[in-house]
C-alpha cells in the first residue's frame, strides 16, 4: 500500500494490510540492525514507518496486531557470543520528530500525572548518541559483566571486550551493592577515519560510518581486536540499582560522572516545552562540530519519584522521548528491481540502486514495499497518485539519516530514459514458479506455493529455531539454510530426527565442514533439550500469520494445554460455534487472527506437519500467574466514564495486575463495569444485562489489599 493513502480514507482491510506489511518491514530492520550489524533501512525511514504504525494503530486500535513493532525492543542477540539476561529490561524510547510532538510529550506527561499547566515540571534534554547501546554491572564496586541490549531482555555477554575501553572503570568507588550503569559505545570520527586509513593500508575492509565501526568492534570474539580499537562510553542512566543514586535525572548523572564516568557535557536541565527545543536547537547547530555521531536529543522527566509513577509502556518508557533530527537527502538511478520472498509467502520488491554518498555513507538499496508504491496506485489498483510511477532506470531521490537503506522519497520524472516501461510485477513466485496471488484490497501478493516454496520453508525454518520460539543452540539461521539445502530438514518435525537419521552412518553429522563431534553432539543434545516446551513458545514457533509472541502467550495462558488449544481450534473453524466466540473474545485476539489460526489447523497438509511436530514433543502447559488473593481474577472489566482518583492507564495497569482481563467494551462476558461520571451508554447497555455496576470507590473497596 503506498503511504500516499491518507489514513483517515484507508478501510479496514487496507488498514490491516499495512499493518502486517508494516510489522514485516520493521520487524527484518530490527534483526539487521541490533543483530546483523548490516542495517537494511535508514533511521529516517524506520522511525517514519514506526510513526505511521502508531498512527494506523490509533486509527483502527481494534487492528493493532500482537507482534505489534510498537511491542518491540531490538531483536536477539547474534551467535558467537553467551547471552545475559537484564535484571531490568534495557527499552526503546518513543519518538518525537515535530515541534508538536514535544508539547504532546509534556501534555501527556502532566494528563497521566494530574498535573495542571501552571505546576512546575524539569526536564533533562541531551544529546541521543549514535552508537551500540551497553549495560555495565557492578556488585560491590567492580565490574562483573557488559551486556548489549539484544532484545531489551537477553543481551550478548561482551564483559572481556568492554574491559578494554578506557571510558569504562573496572571499579568505583561509594557505588550501590549493586549498580547497572548503562550507556552508549561510540567512536569519534577522527578515530573512525584513523581506522579506515589503518584498514586500507592493509587492504582490509573499511567501516561505512563511526557507528557500525563501534559496534563491530565492540562485538569480537577476540578481545585483543577490541582493545586495538579507539571505542569511548557515555553513561546517561542506569537499570537495577540497590539504593537510589539522587532524587533526580540530573543529580544521577552528576554522582555517575563523580564515579568515574564520562558523561555528556551538553546535558542540561530546561524547565519547559520551549526550553527544550532551544536546547534542541543549540545541539543541531552544534552538530557537525561534536566530533561524534548523535541523531537526535533526548528528553527526560528530571524528578525520578515521577519517573516511577509514570512507569512503562510495553517497549518504552512514559517519562522520556528522543527528538529525533531531520533525514538526509540524495537523488541517484535506479538500476533494477529484484523480488524478495517472505516467511508469510509476502513478495516484497527491493531497489537496487547506482551507490551514492548520503551523510557521508554509501548505500546502494532501498526498500519498495509492494507493487502499488512502485506503480504510485493506491491499494485497490487506482489513478497513479503524485507521479509515482517508479521505473527502472528512473533518477529517484532517497534519503536517509543514518548507515543504513534508503527509502525511494521521490522521482525525477524530466530525466526519464525514453525507454523506459513500467515495472512489471510478477505474477509467480520466483523461487517455486507457483502462483502469486494478491487478494481483493490487499496490499501486497503472496506466494500461493506454502510448504513446497523454498524461501517460505527455510524462512518458516528460520523462524521455528529463533529466541523468541524454540531457541535451539546451535541451530541458527545459517544451519537452518544449510541443512534444509542438502535436504535434511523440510519441516520442523525433521529437525528432531536428525540424531536418529544423521548421527551416525556415512553422513554423520561430525563428519561434515565446519562440524566436530563434539558441536554434533551439542547439537543434539540441544535439540533434545527442546522437547520439552512451554505452550506459548509452541504456538509461537508455528509461525501463523498475524499470531506474535505477545498473542501466543495469551493464548497459552487462556487454553492452558496443547489438547485444549488444538481442540479448541478444530471446533473454532465454524464461526457459528461457541469456540470460535470463545477464540475471538480473547481480549488481543481479533477475526482476522482466530481466521488464520483456524485455517492453519484446518488445512490438511499444514496440520498434518504441525501433527508430526507434536509428536516428538511434551507441551508444558501454560502457567498461570498467582491470583489466588485477588478477587478480580479472571474476570472481564471495563472502564467507563471519568475516574477521579486515578488516571485510566492506572486503573488498567491495577486491574491486569490482579488478574482481570480489561476490555474496552460492555458485552455478555462482561462481569464488572466501573463507572464514573458521564459513563453514557455502557453503564445503560452493562444494566440491560445485569452486570455488577461498581462507582470508583466501590472497585477500590473490592481491590483494597488484593
Amino acid at each position: 500500500m503506498s503511504d500516499t493513502i491518507l489514513i483517515a480514507d484507508m478501510t479496514d482491510t487496507q488498514a490491516r494490510d499495512e499493518l502486517a506489511r508494516l510489522a514485516k518491514i520493521l520487524g527484518d530492520a530490527n534483526r539487521a540492525y541490533h543483530t546483523e550489524d548490516a542495517p537494511r533501512i535508514s533511521d529516517a525511514d524506520y522511525d517514519a514507518l514506526k510513526r505511521r504504525n502508531a498512527e494506523i494503530e490509533a486509527h483502527f486500535p481494534e487492528l493493532k496486531r500482537n507482534d505489534s513493532p510498537s511491542d518491540q525492543v531490538g531483536a536477539e542477540p547474534a551467535d558467537g557470543f553467551s547471552k545475559l539476561r537484564h535484571a531490568v529490561s534495557m527499552l526503546s524510547l518513543s519518538n518525537a520528530f515535530e515541534t508538536e510532538d514535544v508539547d504532546d510529550f509534556d501534555m501527556r506527561i502532566r494528563k497521566y500525572l494530574g498535573l495542571g499547566a501552571e505546576v512546575p515540571l524539569h526536564y533533562t534534554a541531551e544529546p541521543k548518541i549514535d552508537g551500540l547501546s551497553l549495560s555495565l554491572r557492578y556488585e560491590d564496586g567492580v565490574l562483573v559483566s557488559a551486556a548489549t541490549r539484544g532484545d531489551g531482555q537477553v543481551g550478548e555477554n561482551v564483559t572481556a571486550n568492554a574491559l578494554t575501553i578506557d571510558d569504562i572503570p573496572q571499579r568505583i568507588e561509594d557505588a550501590p551493592a549493586i549498580l547497572e550503569v548503562r550507556g552508549e559505545v561510540y567512536m569519534s570520527h577522527a578515530d573512525f577515519e584513523a581506522l579506515n586509513a589503518r584498514h586500507l593500508e592493509r587492504g582490509g575492509k573499511t567501516f561505512a560510518n563511526p557507528r557500525n565501526a563501534a559496534a563491530g568492534s565492540l562485538r569480537q570474539l577476540d578481545a585483543s581486536i577490541t582493545r586495538a580499537r579507539p571505542l569511548k562510553f557515555f553513561a546517561y542512566t542506569w537499570g537495577q540499582i540497590s539504593r537510589p543514586l539522587a532524587e533526580t535525572q540530573m543529580a544521577a548523572i552528576e554522582q555517575l560522572a563523580q564515579m568515574g564516568f564520562q558523561t555528556n557535557p551538553l546535558t542540561q536541565l530546561c524547565d519547559s516545552p520551549a526550553g527544550m527545543l532551544a536546547h534542541y536547537t543549540k545541539i543541531e547547530q552544534m552538530r557537525s562540530q561534536l566530533g561524534y555521531d548523535i541523531d537526535g536529543v533526548v528528553y527526560k522527566v528530571n524528578d525520578l519519584a515521577l519517573q516511577g509513577r509514570l512507569g512503562f509502556r510495553s517497549t518504552t518508557p512514559r517519562w522520556a522521548i528522543a527528538h529525533k533530527f531531520p533525514a538526509e537527502l540524495a537523488w541517484t538511478r535506479l538500476e533494477s528491481i529484484d523480488i524478495q520472498v517472505g516467511r508469510t509467502g509476502a513478495l516484497s520488491p527491493v531497489a537496487r540502486l547506482a551507490p551514492v554518498t548520503v551523510g557521508g555513507v554509501v548505500v546502494a538499496n532501498a526498500t519498495l514495499h509492494n507493487e502499488d508504491y512502485i506503480a504510485g496506485r493506491d491499494s485497490k489498483g487506482g489513478e497513479i497518485r503524485e507521479g509515482k510511477d517508479i521505473r527502472i532506470g528512473d533518477w529517484v531521490q532517497v534519503y536517509r539519516a543514518g548507515d543504513v537503506i534508503p527509502k525511494v522519497a521521490d522521482v525525477d520524472l524530466s530525466k526519464r530514459p525514453a525507454d523506459a516501461t513500467p515495472f512489471v510485477f510478477p505474477q509467480t513466485c520466483p523461487q517455486c514458479d507457483s502462483d502469486a496471488i494478491r487478494e481483493p484490497g490487499d496490499a501486497v501478493r503472496r506466494c500461493s506455493g506454502g510448504l513446497i516454496c523454498p524461501a517460505q520453508a527455510v524462512e518458516k525454518l528460520k523462524h521455528f529455531v529463533s529466541r523468541s520460539a524454540f531457541d535451539i543452540d546451535g541451530l541458527g539461521a545459517k544451519q537452518v539454510e544449510q541443512f534444509h539445502a542438502d535436504g535434511w530438514i523440510a519441516e520442523p518435525a525433521d529437525i528432531f530426527t536428525l540424531r536418529d537419521r544423521y548421527g551416525s552412518g556415512m553422513q554423520q553429522l561430525k563428519n561434515r565442514e565446519g562440524w566436530g563431534e563434539k558441536s554434533a553432539t551439542n547439537l543434539f543434545d540441544a535439540i533434545d533439550d527442546r522437547r520439552q516446551i512451554p505452550l506459548g513458545r509452541l504456538i509461537f514457533g508455528l509461525g501463523i500469520r498475524h499470531v506474535g509472541e505477545a498473542a501466543s502467550n495469551l493464548l497459552a495462558l487462556h487454553y492452558g494445554t496443547w489438547a485444549a488449544f488444538a481442540d479448541a481450534m478444530d471446533v473454532a473453524v465454524d464461526p457459528e460455534s461457541d469456540a470460535w466466540g470463545d477464540l475471538t473474545g480473547i481480549d488481543g485476539v481479533g477475526s482476522v487472527m482466530a481466521g488464520s489460526l483456524t485455517a492453519a489447523f484446518a488445512q490438511e497438509t499444514e496440520r498434518a506437519a504441525i501433527d508430526r511436530l507434536i509428536a516428538h514433543l511434551e507441551v508444558q502447559a501454560a502457567e498461570r500467574p498467582d491470583t489466588s488473593a485477588s478477587p478480580v481474577a479472571g474476570k472481564i472489566v471495563v472502564f467507563t466514564g471519568t475516574l477521579e482518583k486515578m488516571t485510566r492507564a492506572e486503573a488498567k495497569a491495577r486491574a491486569e495486575s490482579l488478574g482481570a482481563k480489561v476490555s474496552g467494551s460492555v458485552s455478555a462476558k462482561t462481569d464488572i463495569l466501573v463507572a464514573g461520571p458521564g459513563a453514557g451508554s455502557k453503564a445503560k447497555k452493562a444494566t440491560e444485562l445485569g452486570i455488577e455496576t461498581l462507582d470508583e470507590d466501590g472497585w477500590l473497596a473490592l481491590i483494597e489489599g488484593a
